[in-house]
């Protein structure tokens, strides 16, 4: 089920307001869908800081970018590195954008113990964001994915220790139902702490990316590639949620996503999350334990 915008006409990057002076950070930015989200919020005045693992290939990224930039070295699976980028930081952060992300890839464990998704994906932007917090004015968006709706947390097995990992598919649907739930406890921390920052997620659809490139599967790579050829929207379009969700306005806890071919294509508007991803008493949970494994807690004194 979809939610219209208020105004009959949809939504486009037109829409976006002015953002000079403004900073953004993009995790992920060097490719996809993080770049051409990159690429709109410096065409609309922001100074885009992109957040990348390879500094060389942020830095190629970067040169097709008309607008303010700078390549700031990050690694979400490495806890380590997640808190050099934090401690590095000064200055206002307006928006933070966490994009980036790895999709079933073979059973990988993150620098810390991890597996590669739920490191990645979840484990990597919760710290991040727990410890850029004290910097960020404006809004936090964490890109989800509308497979969270098959997605479980296995609080006795969060990192596929004991259980079958299979295709990796399980793991892909766990970390992007973790982005909604934290997404979900984290405006109600906010809002607690008397914040005026808002966090908000978005799905992006199908969209023609190299998200897929780190699976091994011969025939789910085969499958990935027919399905994307026919039926997938272009990487910018796919970014469209990204900036609606940034930039228009949304509810706090807010989910964007594609309005046409059943959610995977077409200008954004708002989208219902799974039952499970409301779940509140999950998400607090949730957050309690990832505060556990990473060693963040949230910084903001609590009303």
């Amino acid at each position: 089920m979809t939610t219209p915008l208020a105004s009959s006409a949809p939504w486009t990057q037109a829409d976006m307001p002015d953002l000079t002076g403004t900073t953004a950070i993009v995790t992920g930015g060097n490719s996809g869908i993080g770049l051409e989200t990159a690429r709109a919020l410096a065409g609309h005045g922001a100074h885009v800081v992109l957040a990348v693992r390879d500094v060389t290939r942020g830095r190629d990224a970067a040169a097709t970018i008309v607008g303010s930039t700078e390549v700031r070295q990050l690694d979400l699976a490495d806890l380590a590195s997640v808190r050099r980028f934090a401690a590095d930081w000064t200055g206002d952060i307006h928006l933070l954008i966490n994009n980036a992300g790895v999709m079933v890839p073979p059973l990988t464990r993150t620098a810390d113990g991890f597996e590669l998704q739920f490191g990645t994906n979840h484990l990597g932007h919760f710290a991040l964001t727990n410890l850029l917090l004290p910097h960020i004015t404006g809004r936090i968006v964490t890109v989800a994915s509308s497979v969270h709706k098959s997605g479980t947390i296995d609080f006795d097995d969060l990192n596929f220790t004991t259980r079958r990992y299979g295709g990796g598919s399980a793991g892909y649907a766990q970390s992007k139902l973790a982005n909604l739930l934290f997404t979900l406890e984290l405006q109600r921390r906010l809002t607690a702490a008397g914040s005026s920052v808002v966090a908000t997620a978005a799905h992006p659809g199908m969209a023609a990316t190299n998200l897929n490139s780190s699976s091994t599967n011969v025939a789910l790579n085969l499958f990935a590639k027919v399905v994307v050829a026919l039926f997938a929207q272009k990487a910018i379009d796919g970014a469209a949620t990204t900036l609606f969700a940034a930039t228009a306005p949304m509810p706090a806890a807010g989910y964007a996503g594609p309005s046409k071919r059943g959610g995977f294509a077409g200008p954004p508007v708002l989208v219902d999350r799974s039952t499970d991803a409301s779940d509140r008493v999950v998400a607090a949970r949730l957050w309690a334990v990832s505060e556990e494994l990473t060693g963040t807690t949230f910084p903001l004194p609590v009303r």
